[in-house]
Formats: C-alpha cells, structure tokens, sequence
C-alpha cells in the first residue's frame, strides 16, 4: 500500500523538531520542550473539541425532537456555549463544610487527566500519534479504568448521600461494562495479532475489520459502543447522575470550574471512546480500500487520513449521542442485567467463535 506523503502529518512533526532542535541545544531540555508544546497543543485541541461537542449535542438534541436549538448567541447559536463556559468559570467554587476538602478538589483532576492520558496512543492521521506504544489495547483499558477512582473520591469527599449513591452506581456499573468493553477489543487483538494501535490500523489496509470479521466483528461492534456508552456514564445508562433520583449524582456539590472540569472529562471520553472504535474497528485513519480494487483505493488515498480519522469517530460520537434521545433511562437492575445476563455471555460465546475464526483463517 503506498499511500501519498502529502497527506502524512509526520512531516509538519518533523519541521517543528527541526525548527526547536536549531534554537534548542541541549537534548535534554528540547525533548523537554516538546513535551510541553505537545501537552499544550492537546488541552488546547480537547477544550476547542468540547466546545464544538457541546454545540453539536445541542443541535443533535433539537433535531431529534424536531426543534430550532440554540439560535440567540452568536450565529445560528454557535457562542452559546462560549457564554456557558463564561459562566461557570465565573461562579463561585464551593467547597461543603463537612466534606475531604483535599480528595474534593483532587477528584475533578484525576478525572479530566486520566480522560487525557488515554488519548496518548491513537492515532489521529498516518504517523501522527503522541505515543506509538506496542500495548496500545492494554494501556487504553488500564488507564481508562483509573476515572472511577476519581468518581467515587468526589461522591464520598462531598459527603453527601445523593453523591454517595451516584459514585456508588457509577463504581458497579464501569466495572462490570469494562468486561464487555475488553472482550471486544480481545476480539481485534485476535484477529489482527497485536496489542498495537497503529498495528491494527495497518491490518486494515486490505479492508476494515468491520467488513473483513463478519458477523462476528459487527457483534463485537455493537457490543463496545453500548458498553463503551454505560462505562462513560451517558444516557441511557447515566444511572450515576440520575437528576430525577440524585439531584446529580456524583457531582451534586460541585460548581463553577470544578463542575466544568466534570463536563470537560465527559465530552473528552466521549471523543476518546468514537476514536477507540474508529481506530479497532473502521480503521481509523485507513482509507477505505477494497482487496483487489488497485483503482477505487488509489482515488480513496487521496483523501487526506485525518479527515477520515475525524469522519469516522463523528460518526460514532453521532451515534452514541442519538441513544441519548431515543431510549429512556434504564432501571439500575435493568441496567446490571443487561451486562450480566446478555452482554458478557454473549460476548464470551462471540470471543470464542472469532478464535476459531482466525484459526481457521475464515476472515478476509
């Protein structure tokens, strides 16, 4: 496969590092620098993604129920979310009397940088990526397991039941989705034979998995995106945040800037999660390509890979924002037995047919 150096971002990286290196010349405090630039470049890109996310819901949420949505602040509405981040950044930052002022500051922290972390390994065009780790599947489900230790330090640090509760219900229910979640990944890992993100984009250089794995790997599609939505605390799982029972769940006692870092972390896991599947099951930034059709993949290579990165994890960020308007909030036993009763075993059944699969060699 040869795809177009035009469209490889690896280029602009290296300019910048060639740029730094002749200014900078201890190695020392140039790696330092670009670890700066990049970490700088990431808060920037996420806050800018989280504004347009918000905007986007906004709109998603009004044509689904068949209404204007935002049309006030600035041109079709698009400063109105600028207006809401002005203001909770100017409100006041409470902090209870009774609560673990220490753990209640430091859990909107974890939190947002553990959303952060998580993004390190994917790639977001051809050979441009923060880290090109070759336990990319592993580090993502590790590192995306430490938000619920941040979760339940702000329900039990607030010291208040309704926060209590709702860290509680998002503590049973992200590890018991985390089980689905990884067993579809597993499938992938199978089938391509890496833990490597940027290995499992190359695999799918002939075809995306979704179309190579067959039934099997759309199951494992499904499955990931409902998880994926139950584990980032979205509707119709947001049984942690449940406004009619827990006036908000986990962060009834939050305001101001610390509430907006709980925003913040929500829309950051809720890009991370549409790139995870875009990545492990549409390719990521692979064009798409047939086997055997040299002419239809050449003409797909000219368009450039970030585009189709961005196009593909919108697609699913689409998807997982219309649950939101479609199925009603379920019950916290509904919601336990989906994973228990349906998901898992019917991922374990489906873990086991793609080993077989890939033994036998009965994929594309």
């Amino acid at each position: 496969m040869n795809i177009p150096l035009l469209y490889s971002l690896s280029g602009l990286a290296r300019t910048i590092h060639i740029w730094l290196a002749g200014l900078i010349s201890n190695e020392m405090l140039l790696l330092t620098t670009e670890m700066v630039i990049m970490g700088i470049s990431l808060i920037a890109f996420l806050v800018l993604l989280c504004f347009f996310l918000g905007y986007m819901e906004r709109r998603v949420a009004a044509f689904m129920e068949i209404r204007l949505g935002p049309n006030r602040v600035g041109p079709k509405g698009t400063l109105q979310i600028v207006a809401d981040t002005v203001k909770l950044l100017l409100k006041e930052g409470l902090t209870p009397d009774l609560s673990d002022k220490f753990l209640f500051n430091l859990a909107p922290l974890i939190v947002v940088i553990t959303s952060m972390l998580v993004i390190a390994p994917i790639a977001f065009a051809k050979d441009f990526q923060l880290w090109d780790i070759n336990i990319g599947v592993l580090y993502v489900s590790s590192v995306s397991s430490i938000a619920v230790i941040g979760i339940l330090m702000a329900g039990w640090a607030s010291n208040n039941k309704y926060s209590l509760l709702g860290a509680m219900r998002s503590g049973a229910q992200i590890v018991s989705y985390e089980l689905s979640v990884g067993l579809s990944l597993i499938s992938i890992v199978i089938l391509s034979g890496s833990l490597s993100l940027s290995d499992i984009v190359y695999s799918q250089s002939n075809g995306w998995w979704i179309f190579k794995g067959h039934i099997p790997i759309i199951i494992s599609f499904v499955i990931f995106v409902v998880a994926s939505t139950a584990e980032i605390n979205r509707a119709p799982f947001d049984m942690a945040e449940a406004d009619q029972e827990l006036t908000g769940g986990f962060n009834t006692e939050y305001a101001g800037m610390k509430f907006a870092m709980f925003l913040l972390s929500e829309y950051i896991n809720l890009f991370v999660v549409s790139a995870i599947a875009a990545t492990i099951f549409l390719g990521g930034w692979m064009p798409f390509h047939i086997g055997g059709w040299e002419s239809f993949n050449h003409i797909m290579d000219y368009i450039p890979s970030f585009f189709w990165f961005m196009g593909k994890t919108f697609f699913i960020i689409f998807i997982i924002m219309w649950f939101r308007w479609t199925f009603p909030r379920l019950r916290v036993d509904q919601l336990l037995s989906l994973e228990w009763k349906y998901l898992l075993p019917i991922s374990m059944v489906n873990t086991i047919l793609i080993t077989v699969m890939a033994i036998m060699g009965w994929h594309f």
